[in-house]
């Protein structure tokens, strides 16, 4: 059995999950050497599924390789990465206020999807699960999405918001996980910290 595991992640989110879980956690972030958002790329054509899988992967990848290089203490390691999607289309991390107020605009009144994996190195094995939840805005008007954006909460969120934020309340109707939509789901999080041994 596993005393503790890492997360290789900056989201204060996700520590915040880990812990109402009681899962004892040590942080394993990447170096100034280390592209992070590089990994974050879009494949061209690349479905929203398929996409938040290989991310997820590839930052579980590079975080067995930080382990390794900095001589750490073995143990499990977490990783994360959610995406927003509208229809095929990938909405990621805003680029600046005008890409923030478009992806917003473009869900004000739809229903899209929040689509998050996990994935779970122990020893050998590498687990990994998914985790889709169906959220619809309710119409938004122009005024309180430019007012949402230059509070800054959009900027580094998956399609431009938080759930947790003021946008909730916009939100008519969740289908899925709370705390996958905030970025770690509790459900799937928790069986693959059982199977791979973990203590909490």
């Amino acid at each position: 059995m596993h005393s503790f595991i890492y997360l290789a992640s900056q989201s204060p989110r996700r520590r915040q999950l880990l812990d109402q879980l009681g899962v004892r956690h040590e942080l394993l972030l990447p170096g100034p050497e280390e592209d992070a958002e590089a990994l974050e790329v879009e494949i061209r054509g690349e479905l929203p599924e398929a996409y938040v899988q290989r991310v997820t992967l590839a930052k579980l990848a590079a975080a067995r390789k930080r382990l390794r290089s900095r001589g750490l203490p073995a143990a499990p390691i977490l990783c994360s990465d959610t995406t927003v999607a509208l229809g095929r289309k990938i909405l990621g991390k805003p680029l600046d206020a005008a890409d923030a107020l478009a992806t917003l605009t473009s869900l004000a009144g739809r229903t899209h999807r929040v689509i998050t994996a996990v994935a779970l190195s122990s020893g050998r094995a590498e687990r990994l699960a998914v985790s889709i939840s169906k959220v619809k805005f309710a119409p938004v008007s122009p005024a309180q999405l430019e007012h949402y954006v230059a509070s800054g909460e959009p900027f580094g969120k998956a399609g431009s918001y938080a759930i947790q934020s003021q946008a909730a309340a916009w939100i008519s109707h969740i289908e899925g996980s709370y705390s996958g939509i905030m970025g770690l789901p509790l459900f799937e999080t928790a069986q693959l910290l059982t199977e791979g041994g973990v203590k909490f």
